[in-house]
């Protein structure tokens, strides 16, 4: 289906896209920056590594309770602004606020002292940011109910997020530059404070101007007061389970775990063989390489990978677009072992184009898929819409995997021999280490188009499904 054939009623303006995309651009650049900052625990604030540790993965716990419990608040919420939007504008301004407090360390207070500090405003700081990022992804679930231009909106959303990661990998540089701050701490505590300044601006767009399912269509809601709790748990509860039931969900849930904590698992070996096999360990000689190794995918990410997604969605449809994406990420991975090049640095910039077709393609298709799954689960179970639910049950299970695979990345280091405190690594660690590099989400990608390989929602089944909801519901 090409663009002119969506009806002018089911395309979502320009200014409602942009204004999408500023969110997510917020949800992209506070987790980057988020990542950034925490290395400088240990170098600007003395962490112990063990309790940075701690640090980066208990509010995770945190998180992913919190996720599903505001997406079900918002998926009730009826109000005069709709279901979403009050939560978005409160949860930007919060989470911009409550990520400028969480860095304003002092490099002279006790470590246990900035342990506890931190981790505190670290729940505090996710309380807003889960207010903020939940009812957003559920809004753009429900912006529109047409097939093709679900799709078109995620791309558009996508590639302003990866605006943010053409952005973060400069942070270490700045941060770490005499010439701007005056010591690291100084770099953080001020950075933080543009990063949330920028995240309140951006954050408010979309709660400002972009639109969702007419609340007042939403029937059988709960009613969300303090006398109701333990009802709208148990509702909550039973909620889940019916999702867990839908099986072209869980195939969503169950691809998304493999292609995308494949990748994070071994994220950061990129940064180590650039360092330690291309530059022998030479971090002056290494310079802003593997910043701009960071850089280079976001962009090509950005203006070439999702706007080729989107296009095969249209002609190909998603399932077959997902595995057509993600094939040529397994291509892109192999190309590493020829790419990273002591000879030639800049051949690491060959499997690029690849590789970005992993990720890019990923989350386009899945978030458009997800809103396509909404619609099923109205069918199945009626309503209320559970757009925050999904939303929030999907990037749980994303946080948790993700969680696993910090966990499983730093075992596979440990493995292969990697000595973080030598100057230089052995041979046969760098050819383990590359080895992979490559492997790891090579496999967990070609899992993926196995797992996707059975999912049937096509285009032609979500119309069916769309027409009869309409008739349910009565509207013309």
């Amino acid at each position: 289906m090409s663009a002119k054939n969506i009806p002018i009623d089911e395309r979502v303006p320009f200014v409602q896209k942009a204004a999408f995309g500023s969110g997510h651009f917020v949800l992209n650049l506070l987790p980057g920056a988020l990542g950034v900052f925490m290395f400088f625990l240990l170098t600007a604030f003395g962490m112990d590594p063990f309790l940075a540790g701690l640090l980066g993965g208990l509010p995770r716990i945190f998180d992913a309770l919190s996720d599903p419990i505001m997406g079900f608040i918002s998926d009730n919420t009826n109000s005069r602004w709709g279901r979403r939007r009050p939560y978005v504008f409160i949860g930007a301004i919060l989470s911009g606020i409550f990520f400028v407090l969480l860095w304003q360390l002092d490099e002279t207070n006790s470590v246990t002292y900035n342990f506890w500090y931190f981790l505190i405003m670290s729940m505090v700081f996710l309380v807003g940011n889960t207010m903020f990022a939940t009812p957003l992804i559920g809004l753009g679930y429900e912006m529109t109910d047409n097939y093709n231009e679900r799709t078109r909106l995620m791309a558009f959303s996508q590639t302003i997020g990866q605006i943010a990661w053409m952005i973060v990998p400069w942070f270490w540089v700045l941060v770490a530059n005499p010439n701007l701050f005056e010591s690291q701490a100084v770099g953080v505590r001020q950075l933080s404070i543009m990063v949330g300044a920028a995240c309140i601006l951006l954050g408010l767009l979309p709660a400002i101007f972009c639109r969702g399912i007419d609340s007042d269509k939403i029937q059988n809601r709960e009613e969300l007061s303090f006398r109701t709790i333990f009802s709208n748990l148990k509702t909550l509860l039973n909620g889940i389970v019916l999702i867990a039931k839908n099986k072209p969900f869980a195939r969503l849930c169950g691809a998304t775990f493999l292609v995308f904590n494949g990748f994070q698992m071994v994220a950061s070996f990129s940064f180590f063989i650039i360092v330690f096999y291309m530059f022998n360990g030479d971090y002056g000689l290494a310079g802003n390489w593997p910043a701009w190794f960071s850089t280079i995918t976001a962009i090509t990410t950005a203006f070439l990978v999702i706007p080729i997604v989107s296009k095969i969605s249209d002609f190909a449809g998603k399932r077959n677009a997902f595995i057509i994406s993600t094939a040529l990420s397994i291509i892109g991975y192999i190309l590493k072992w020829w790419g990273f090049n002591p000879a030639n640095p800049w051949l690491m910039f060959m499997p690029i184009p690849f590789m970005a077709f992993g990720l890019g393609g990923l989350f386009t298709l899945m978030l458009s898929m997800t809103a396509d799954v909404c619609d099923l689960d109205e069918l199945k179970n009626g309503m209320p819409r559970k757009e925050g639910t999904f939303g929030a049950i999907y990037w749980w299970m994303v946080k948790v995997g993700q969680a696993l695979a910090l966990v499983l990345g730093g075992l596979v280091l440990s493995l292969v021999g990697f000595d973080q405190n030598a100057a230089t690594q052995t041979v046969q660690t760098m050819t383990q280490l590359r080895l992979a590099d490559i492997i790891i989400p090579a496999v967990t990608a070609a899992m993926a188009i196995w797992v996707m390989w059975g999912y049937d929602l096509t285009e032609e089944k979500a119309e069916q499904i769309k027409k009869e909801l309409v008739r349910r519901r009565g509207e013309l």
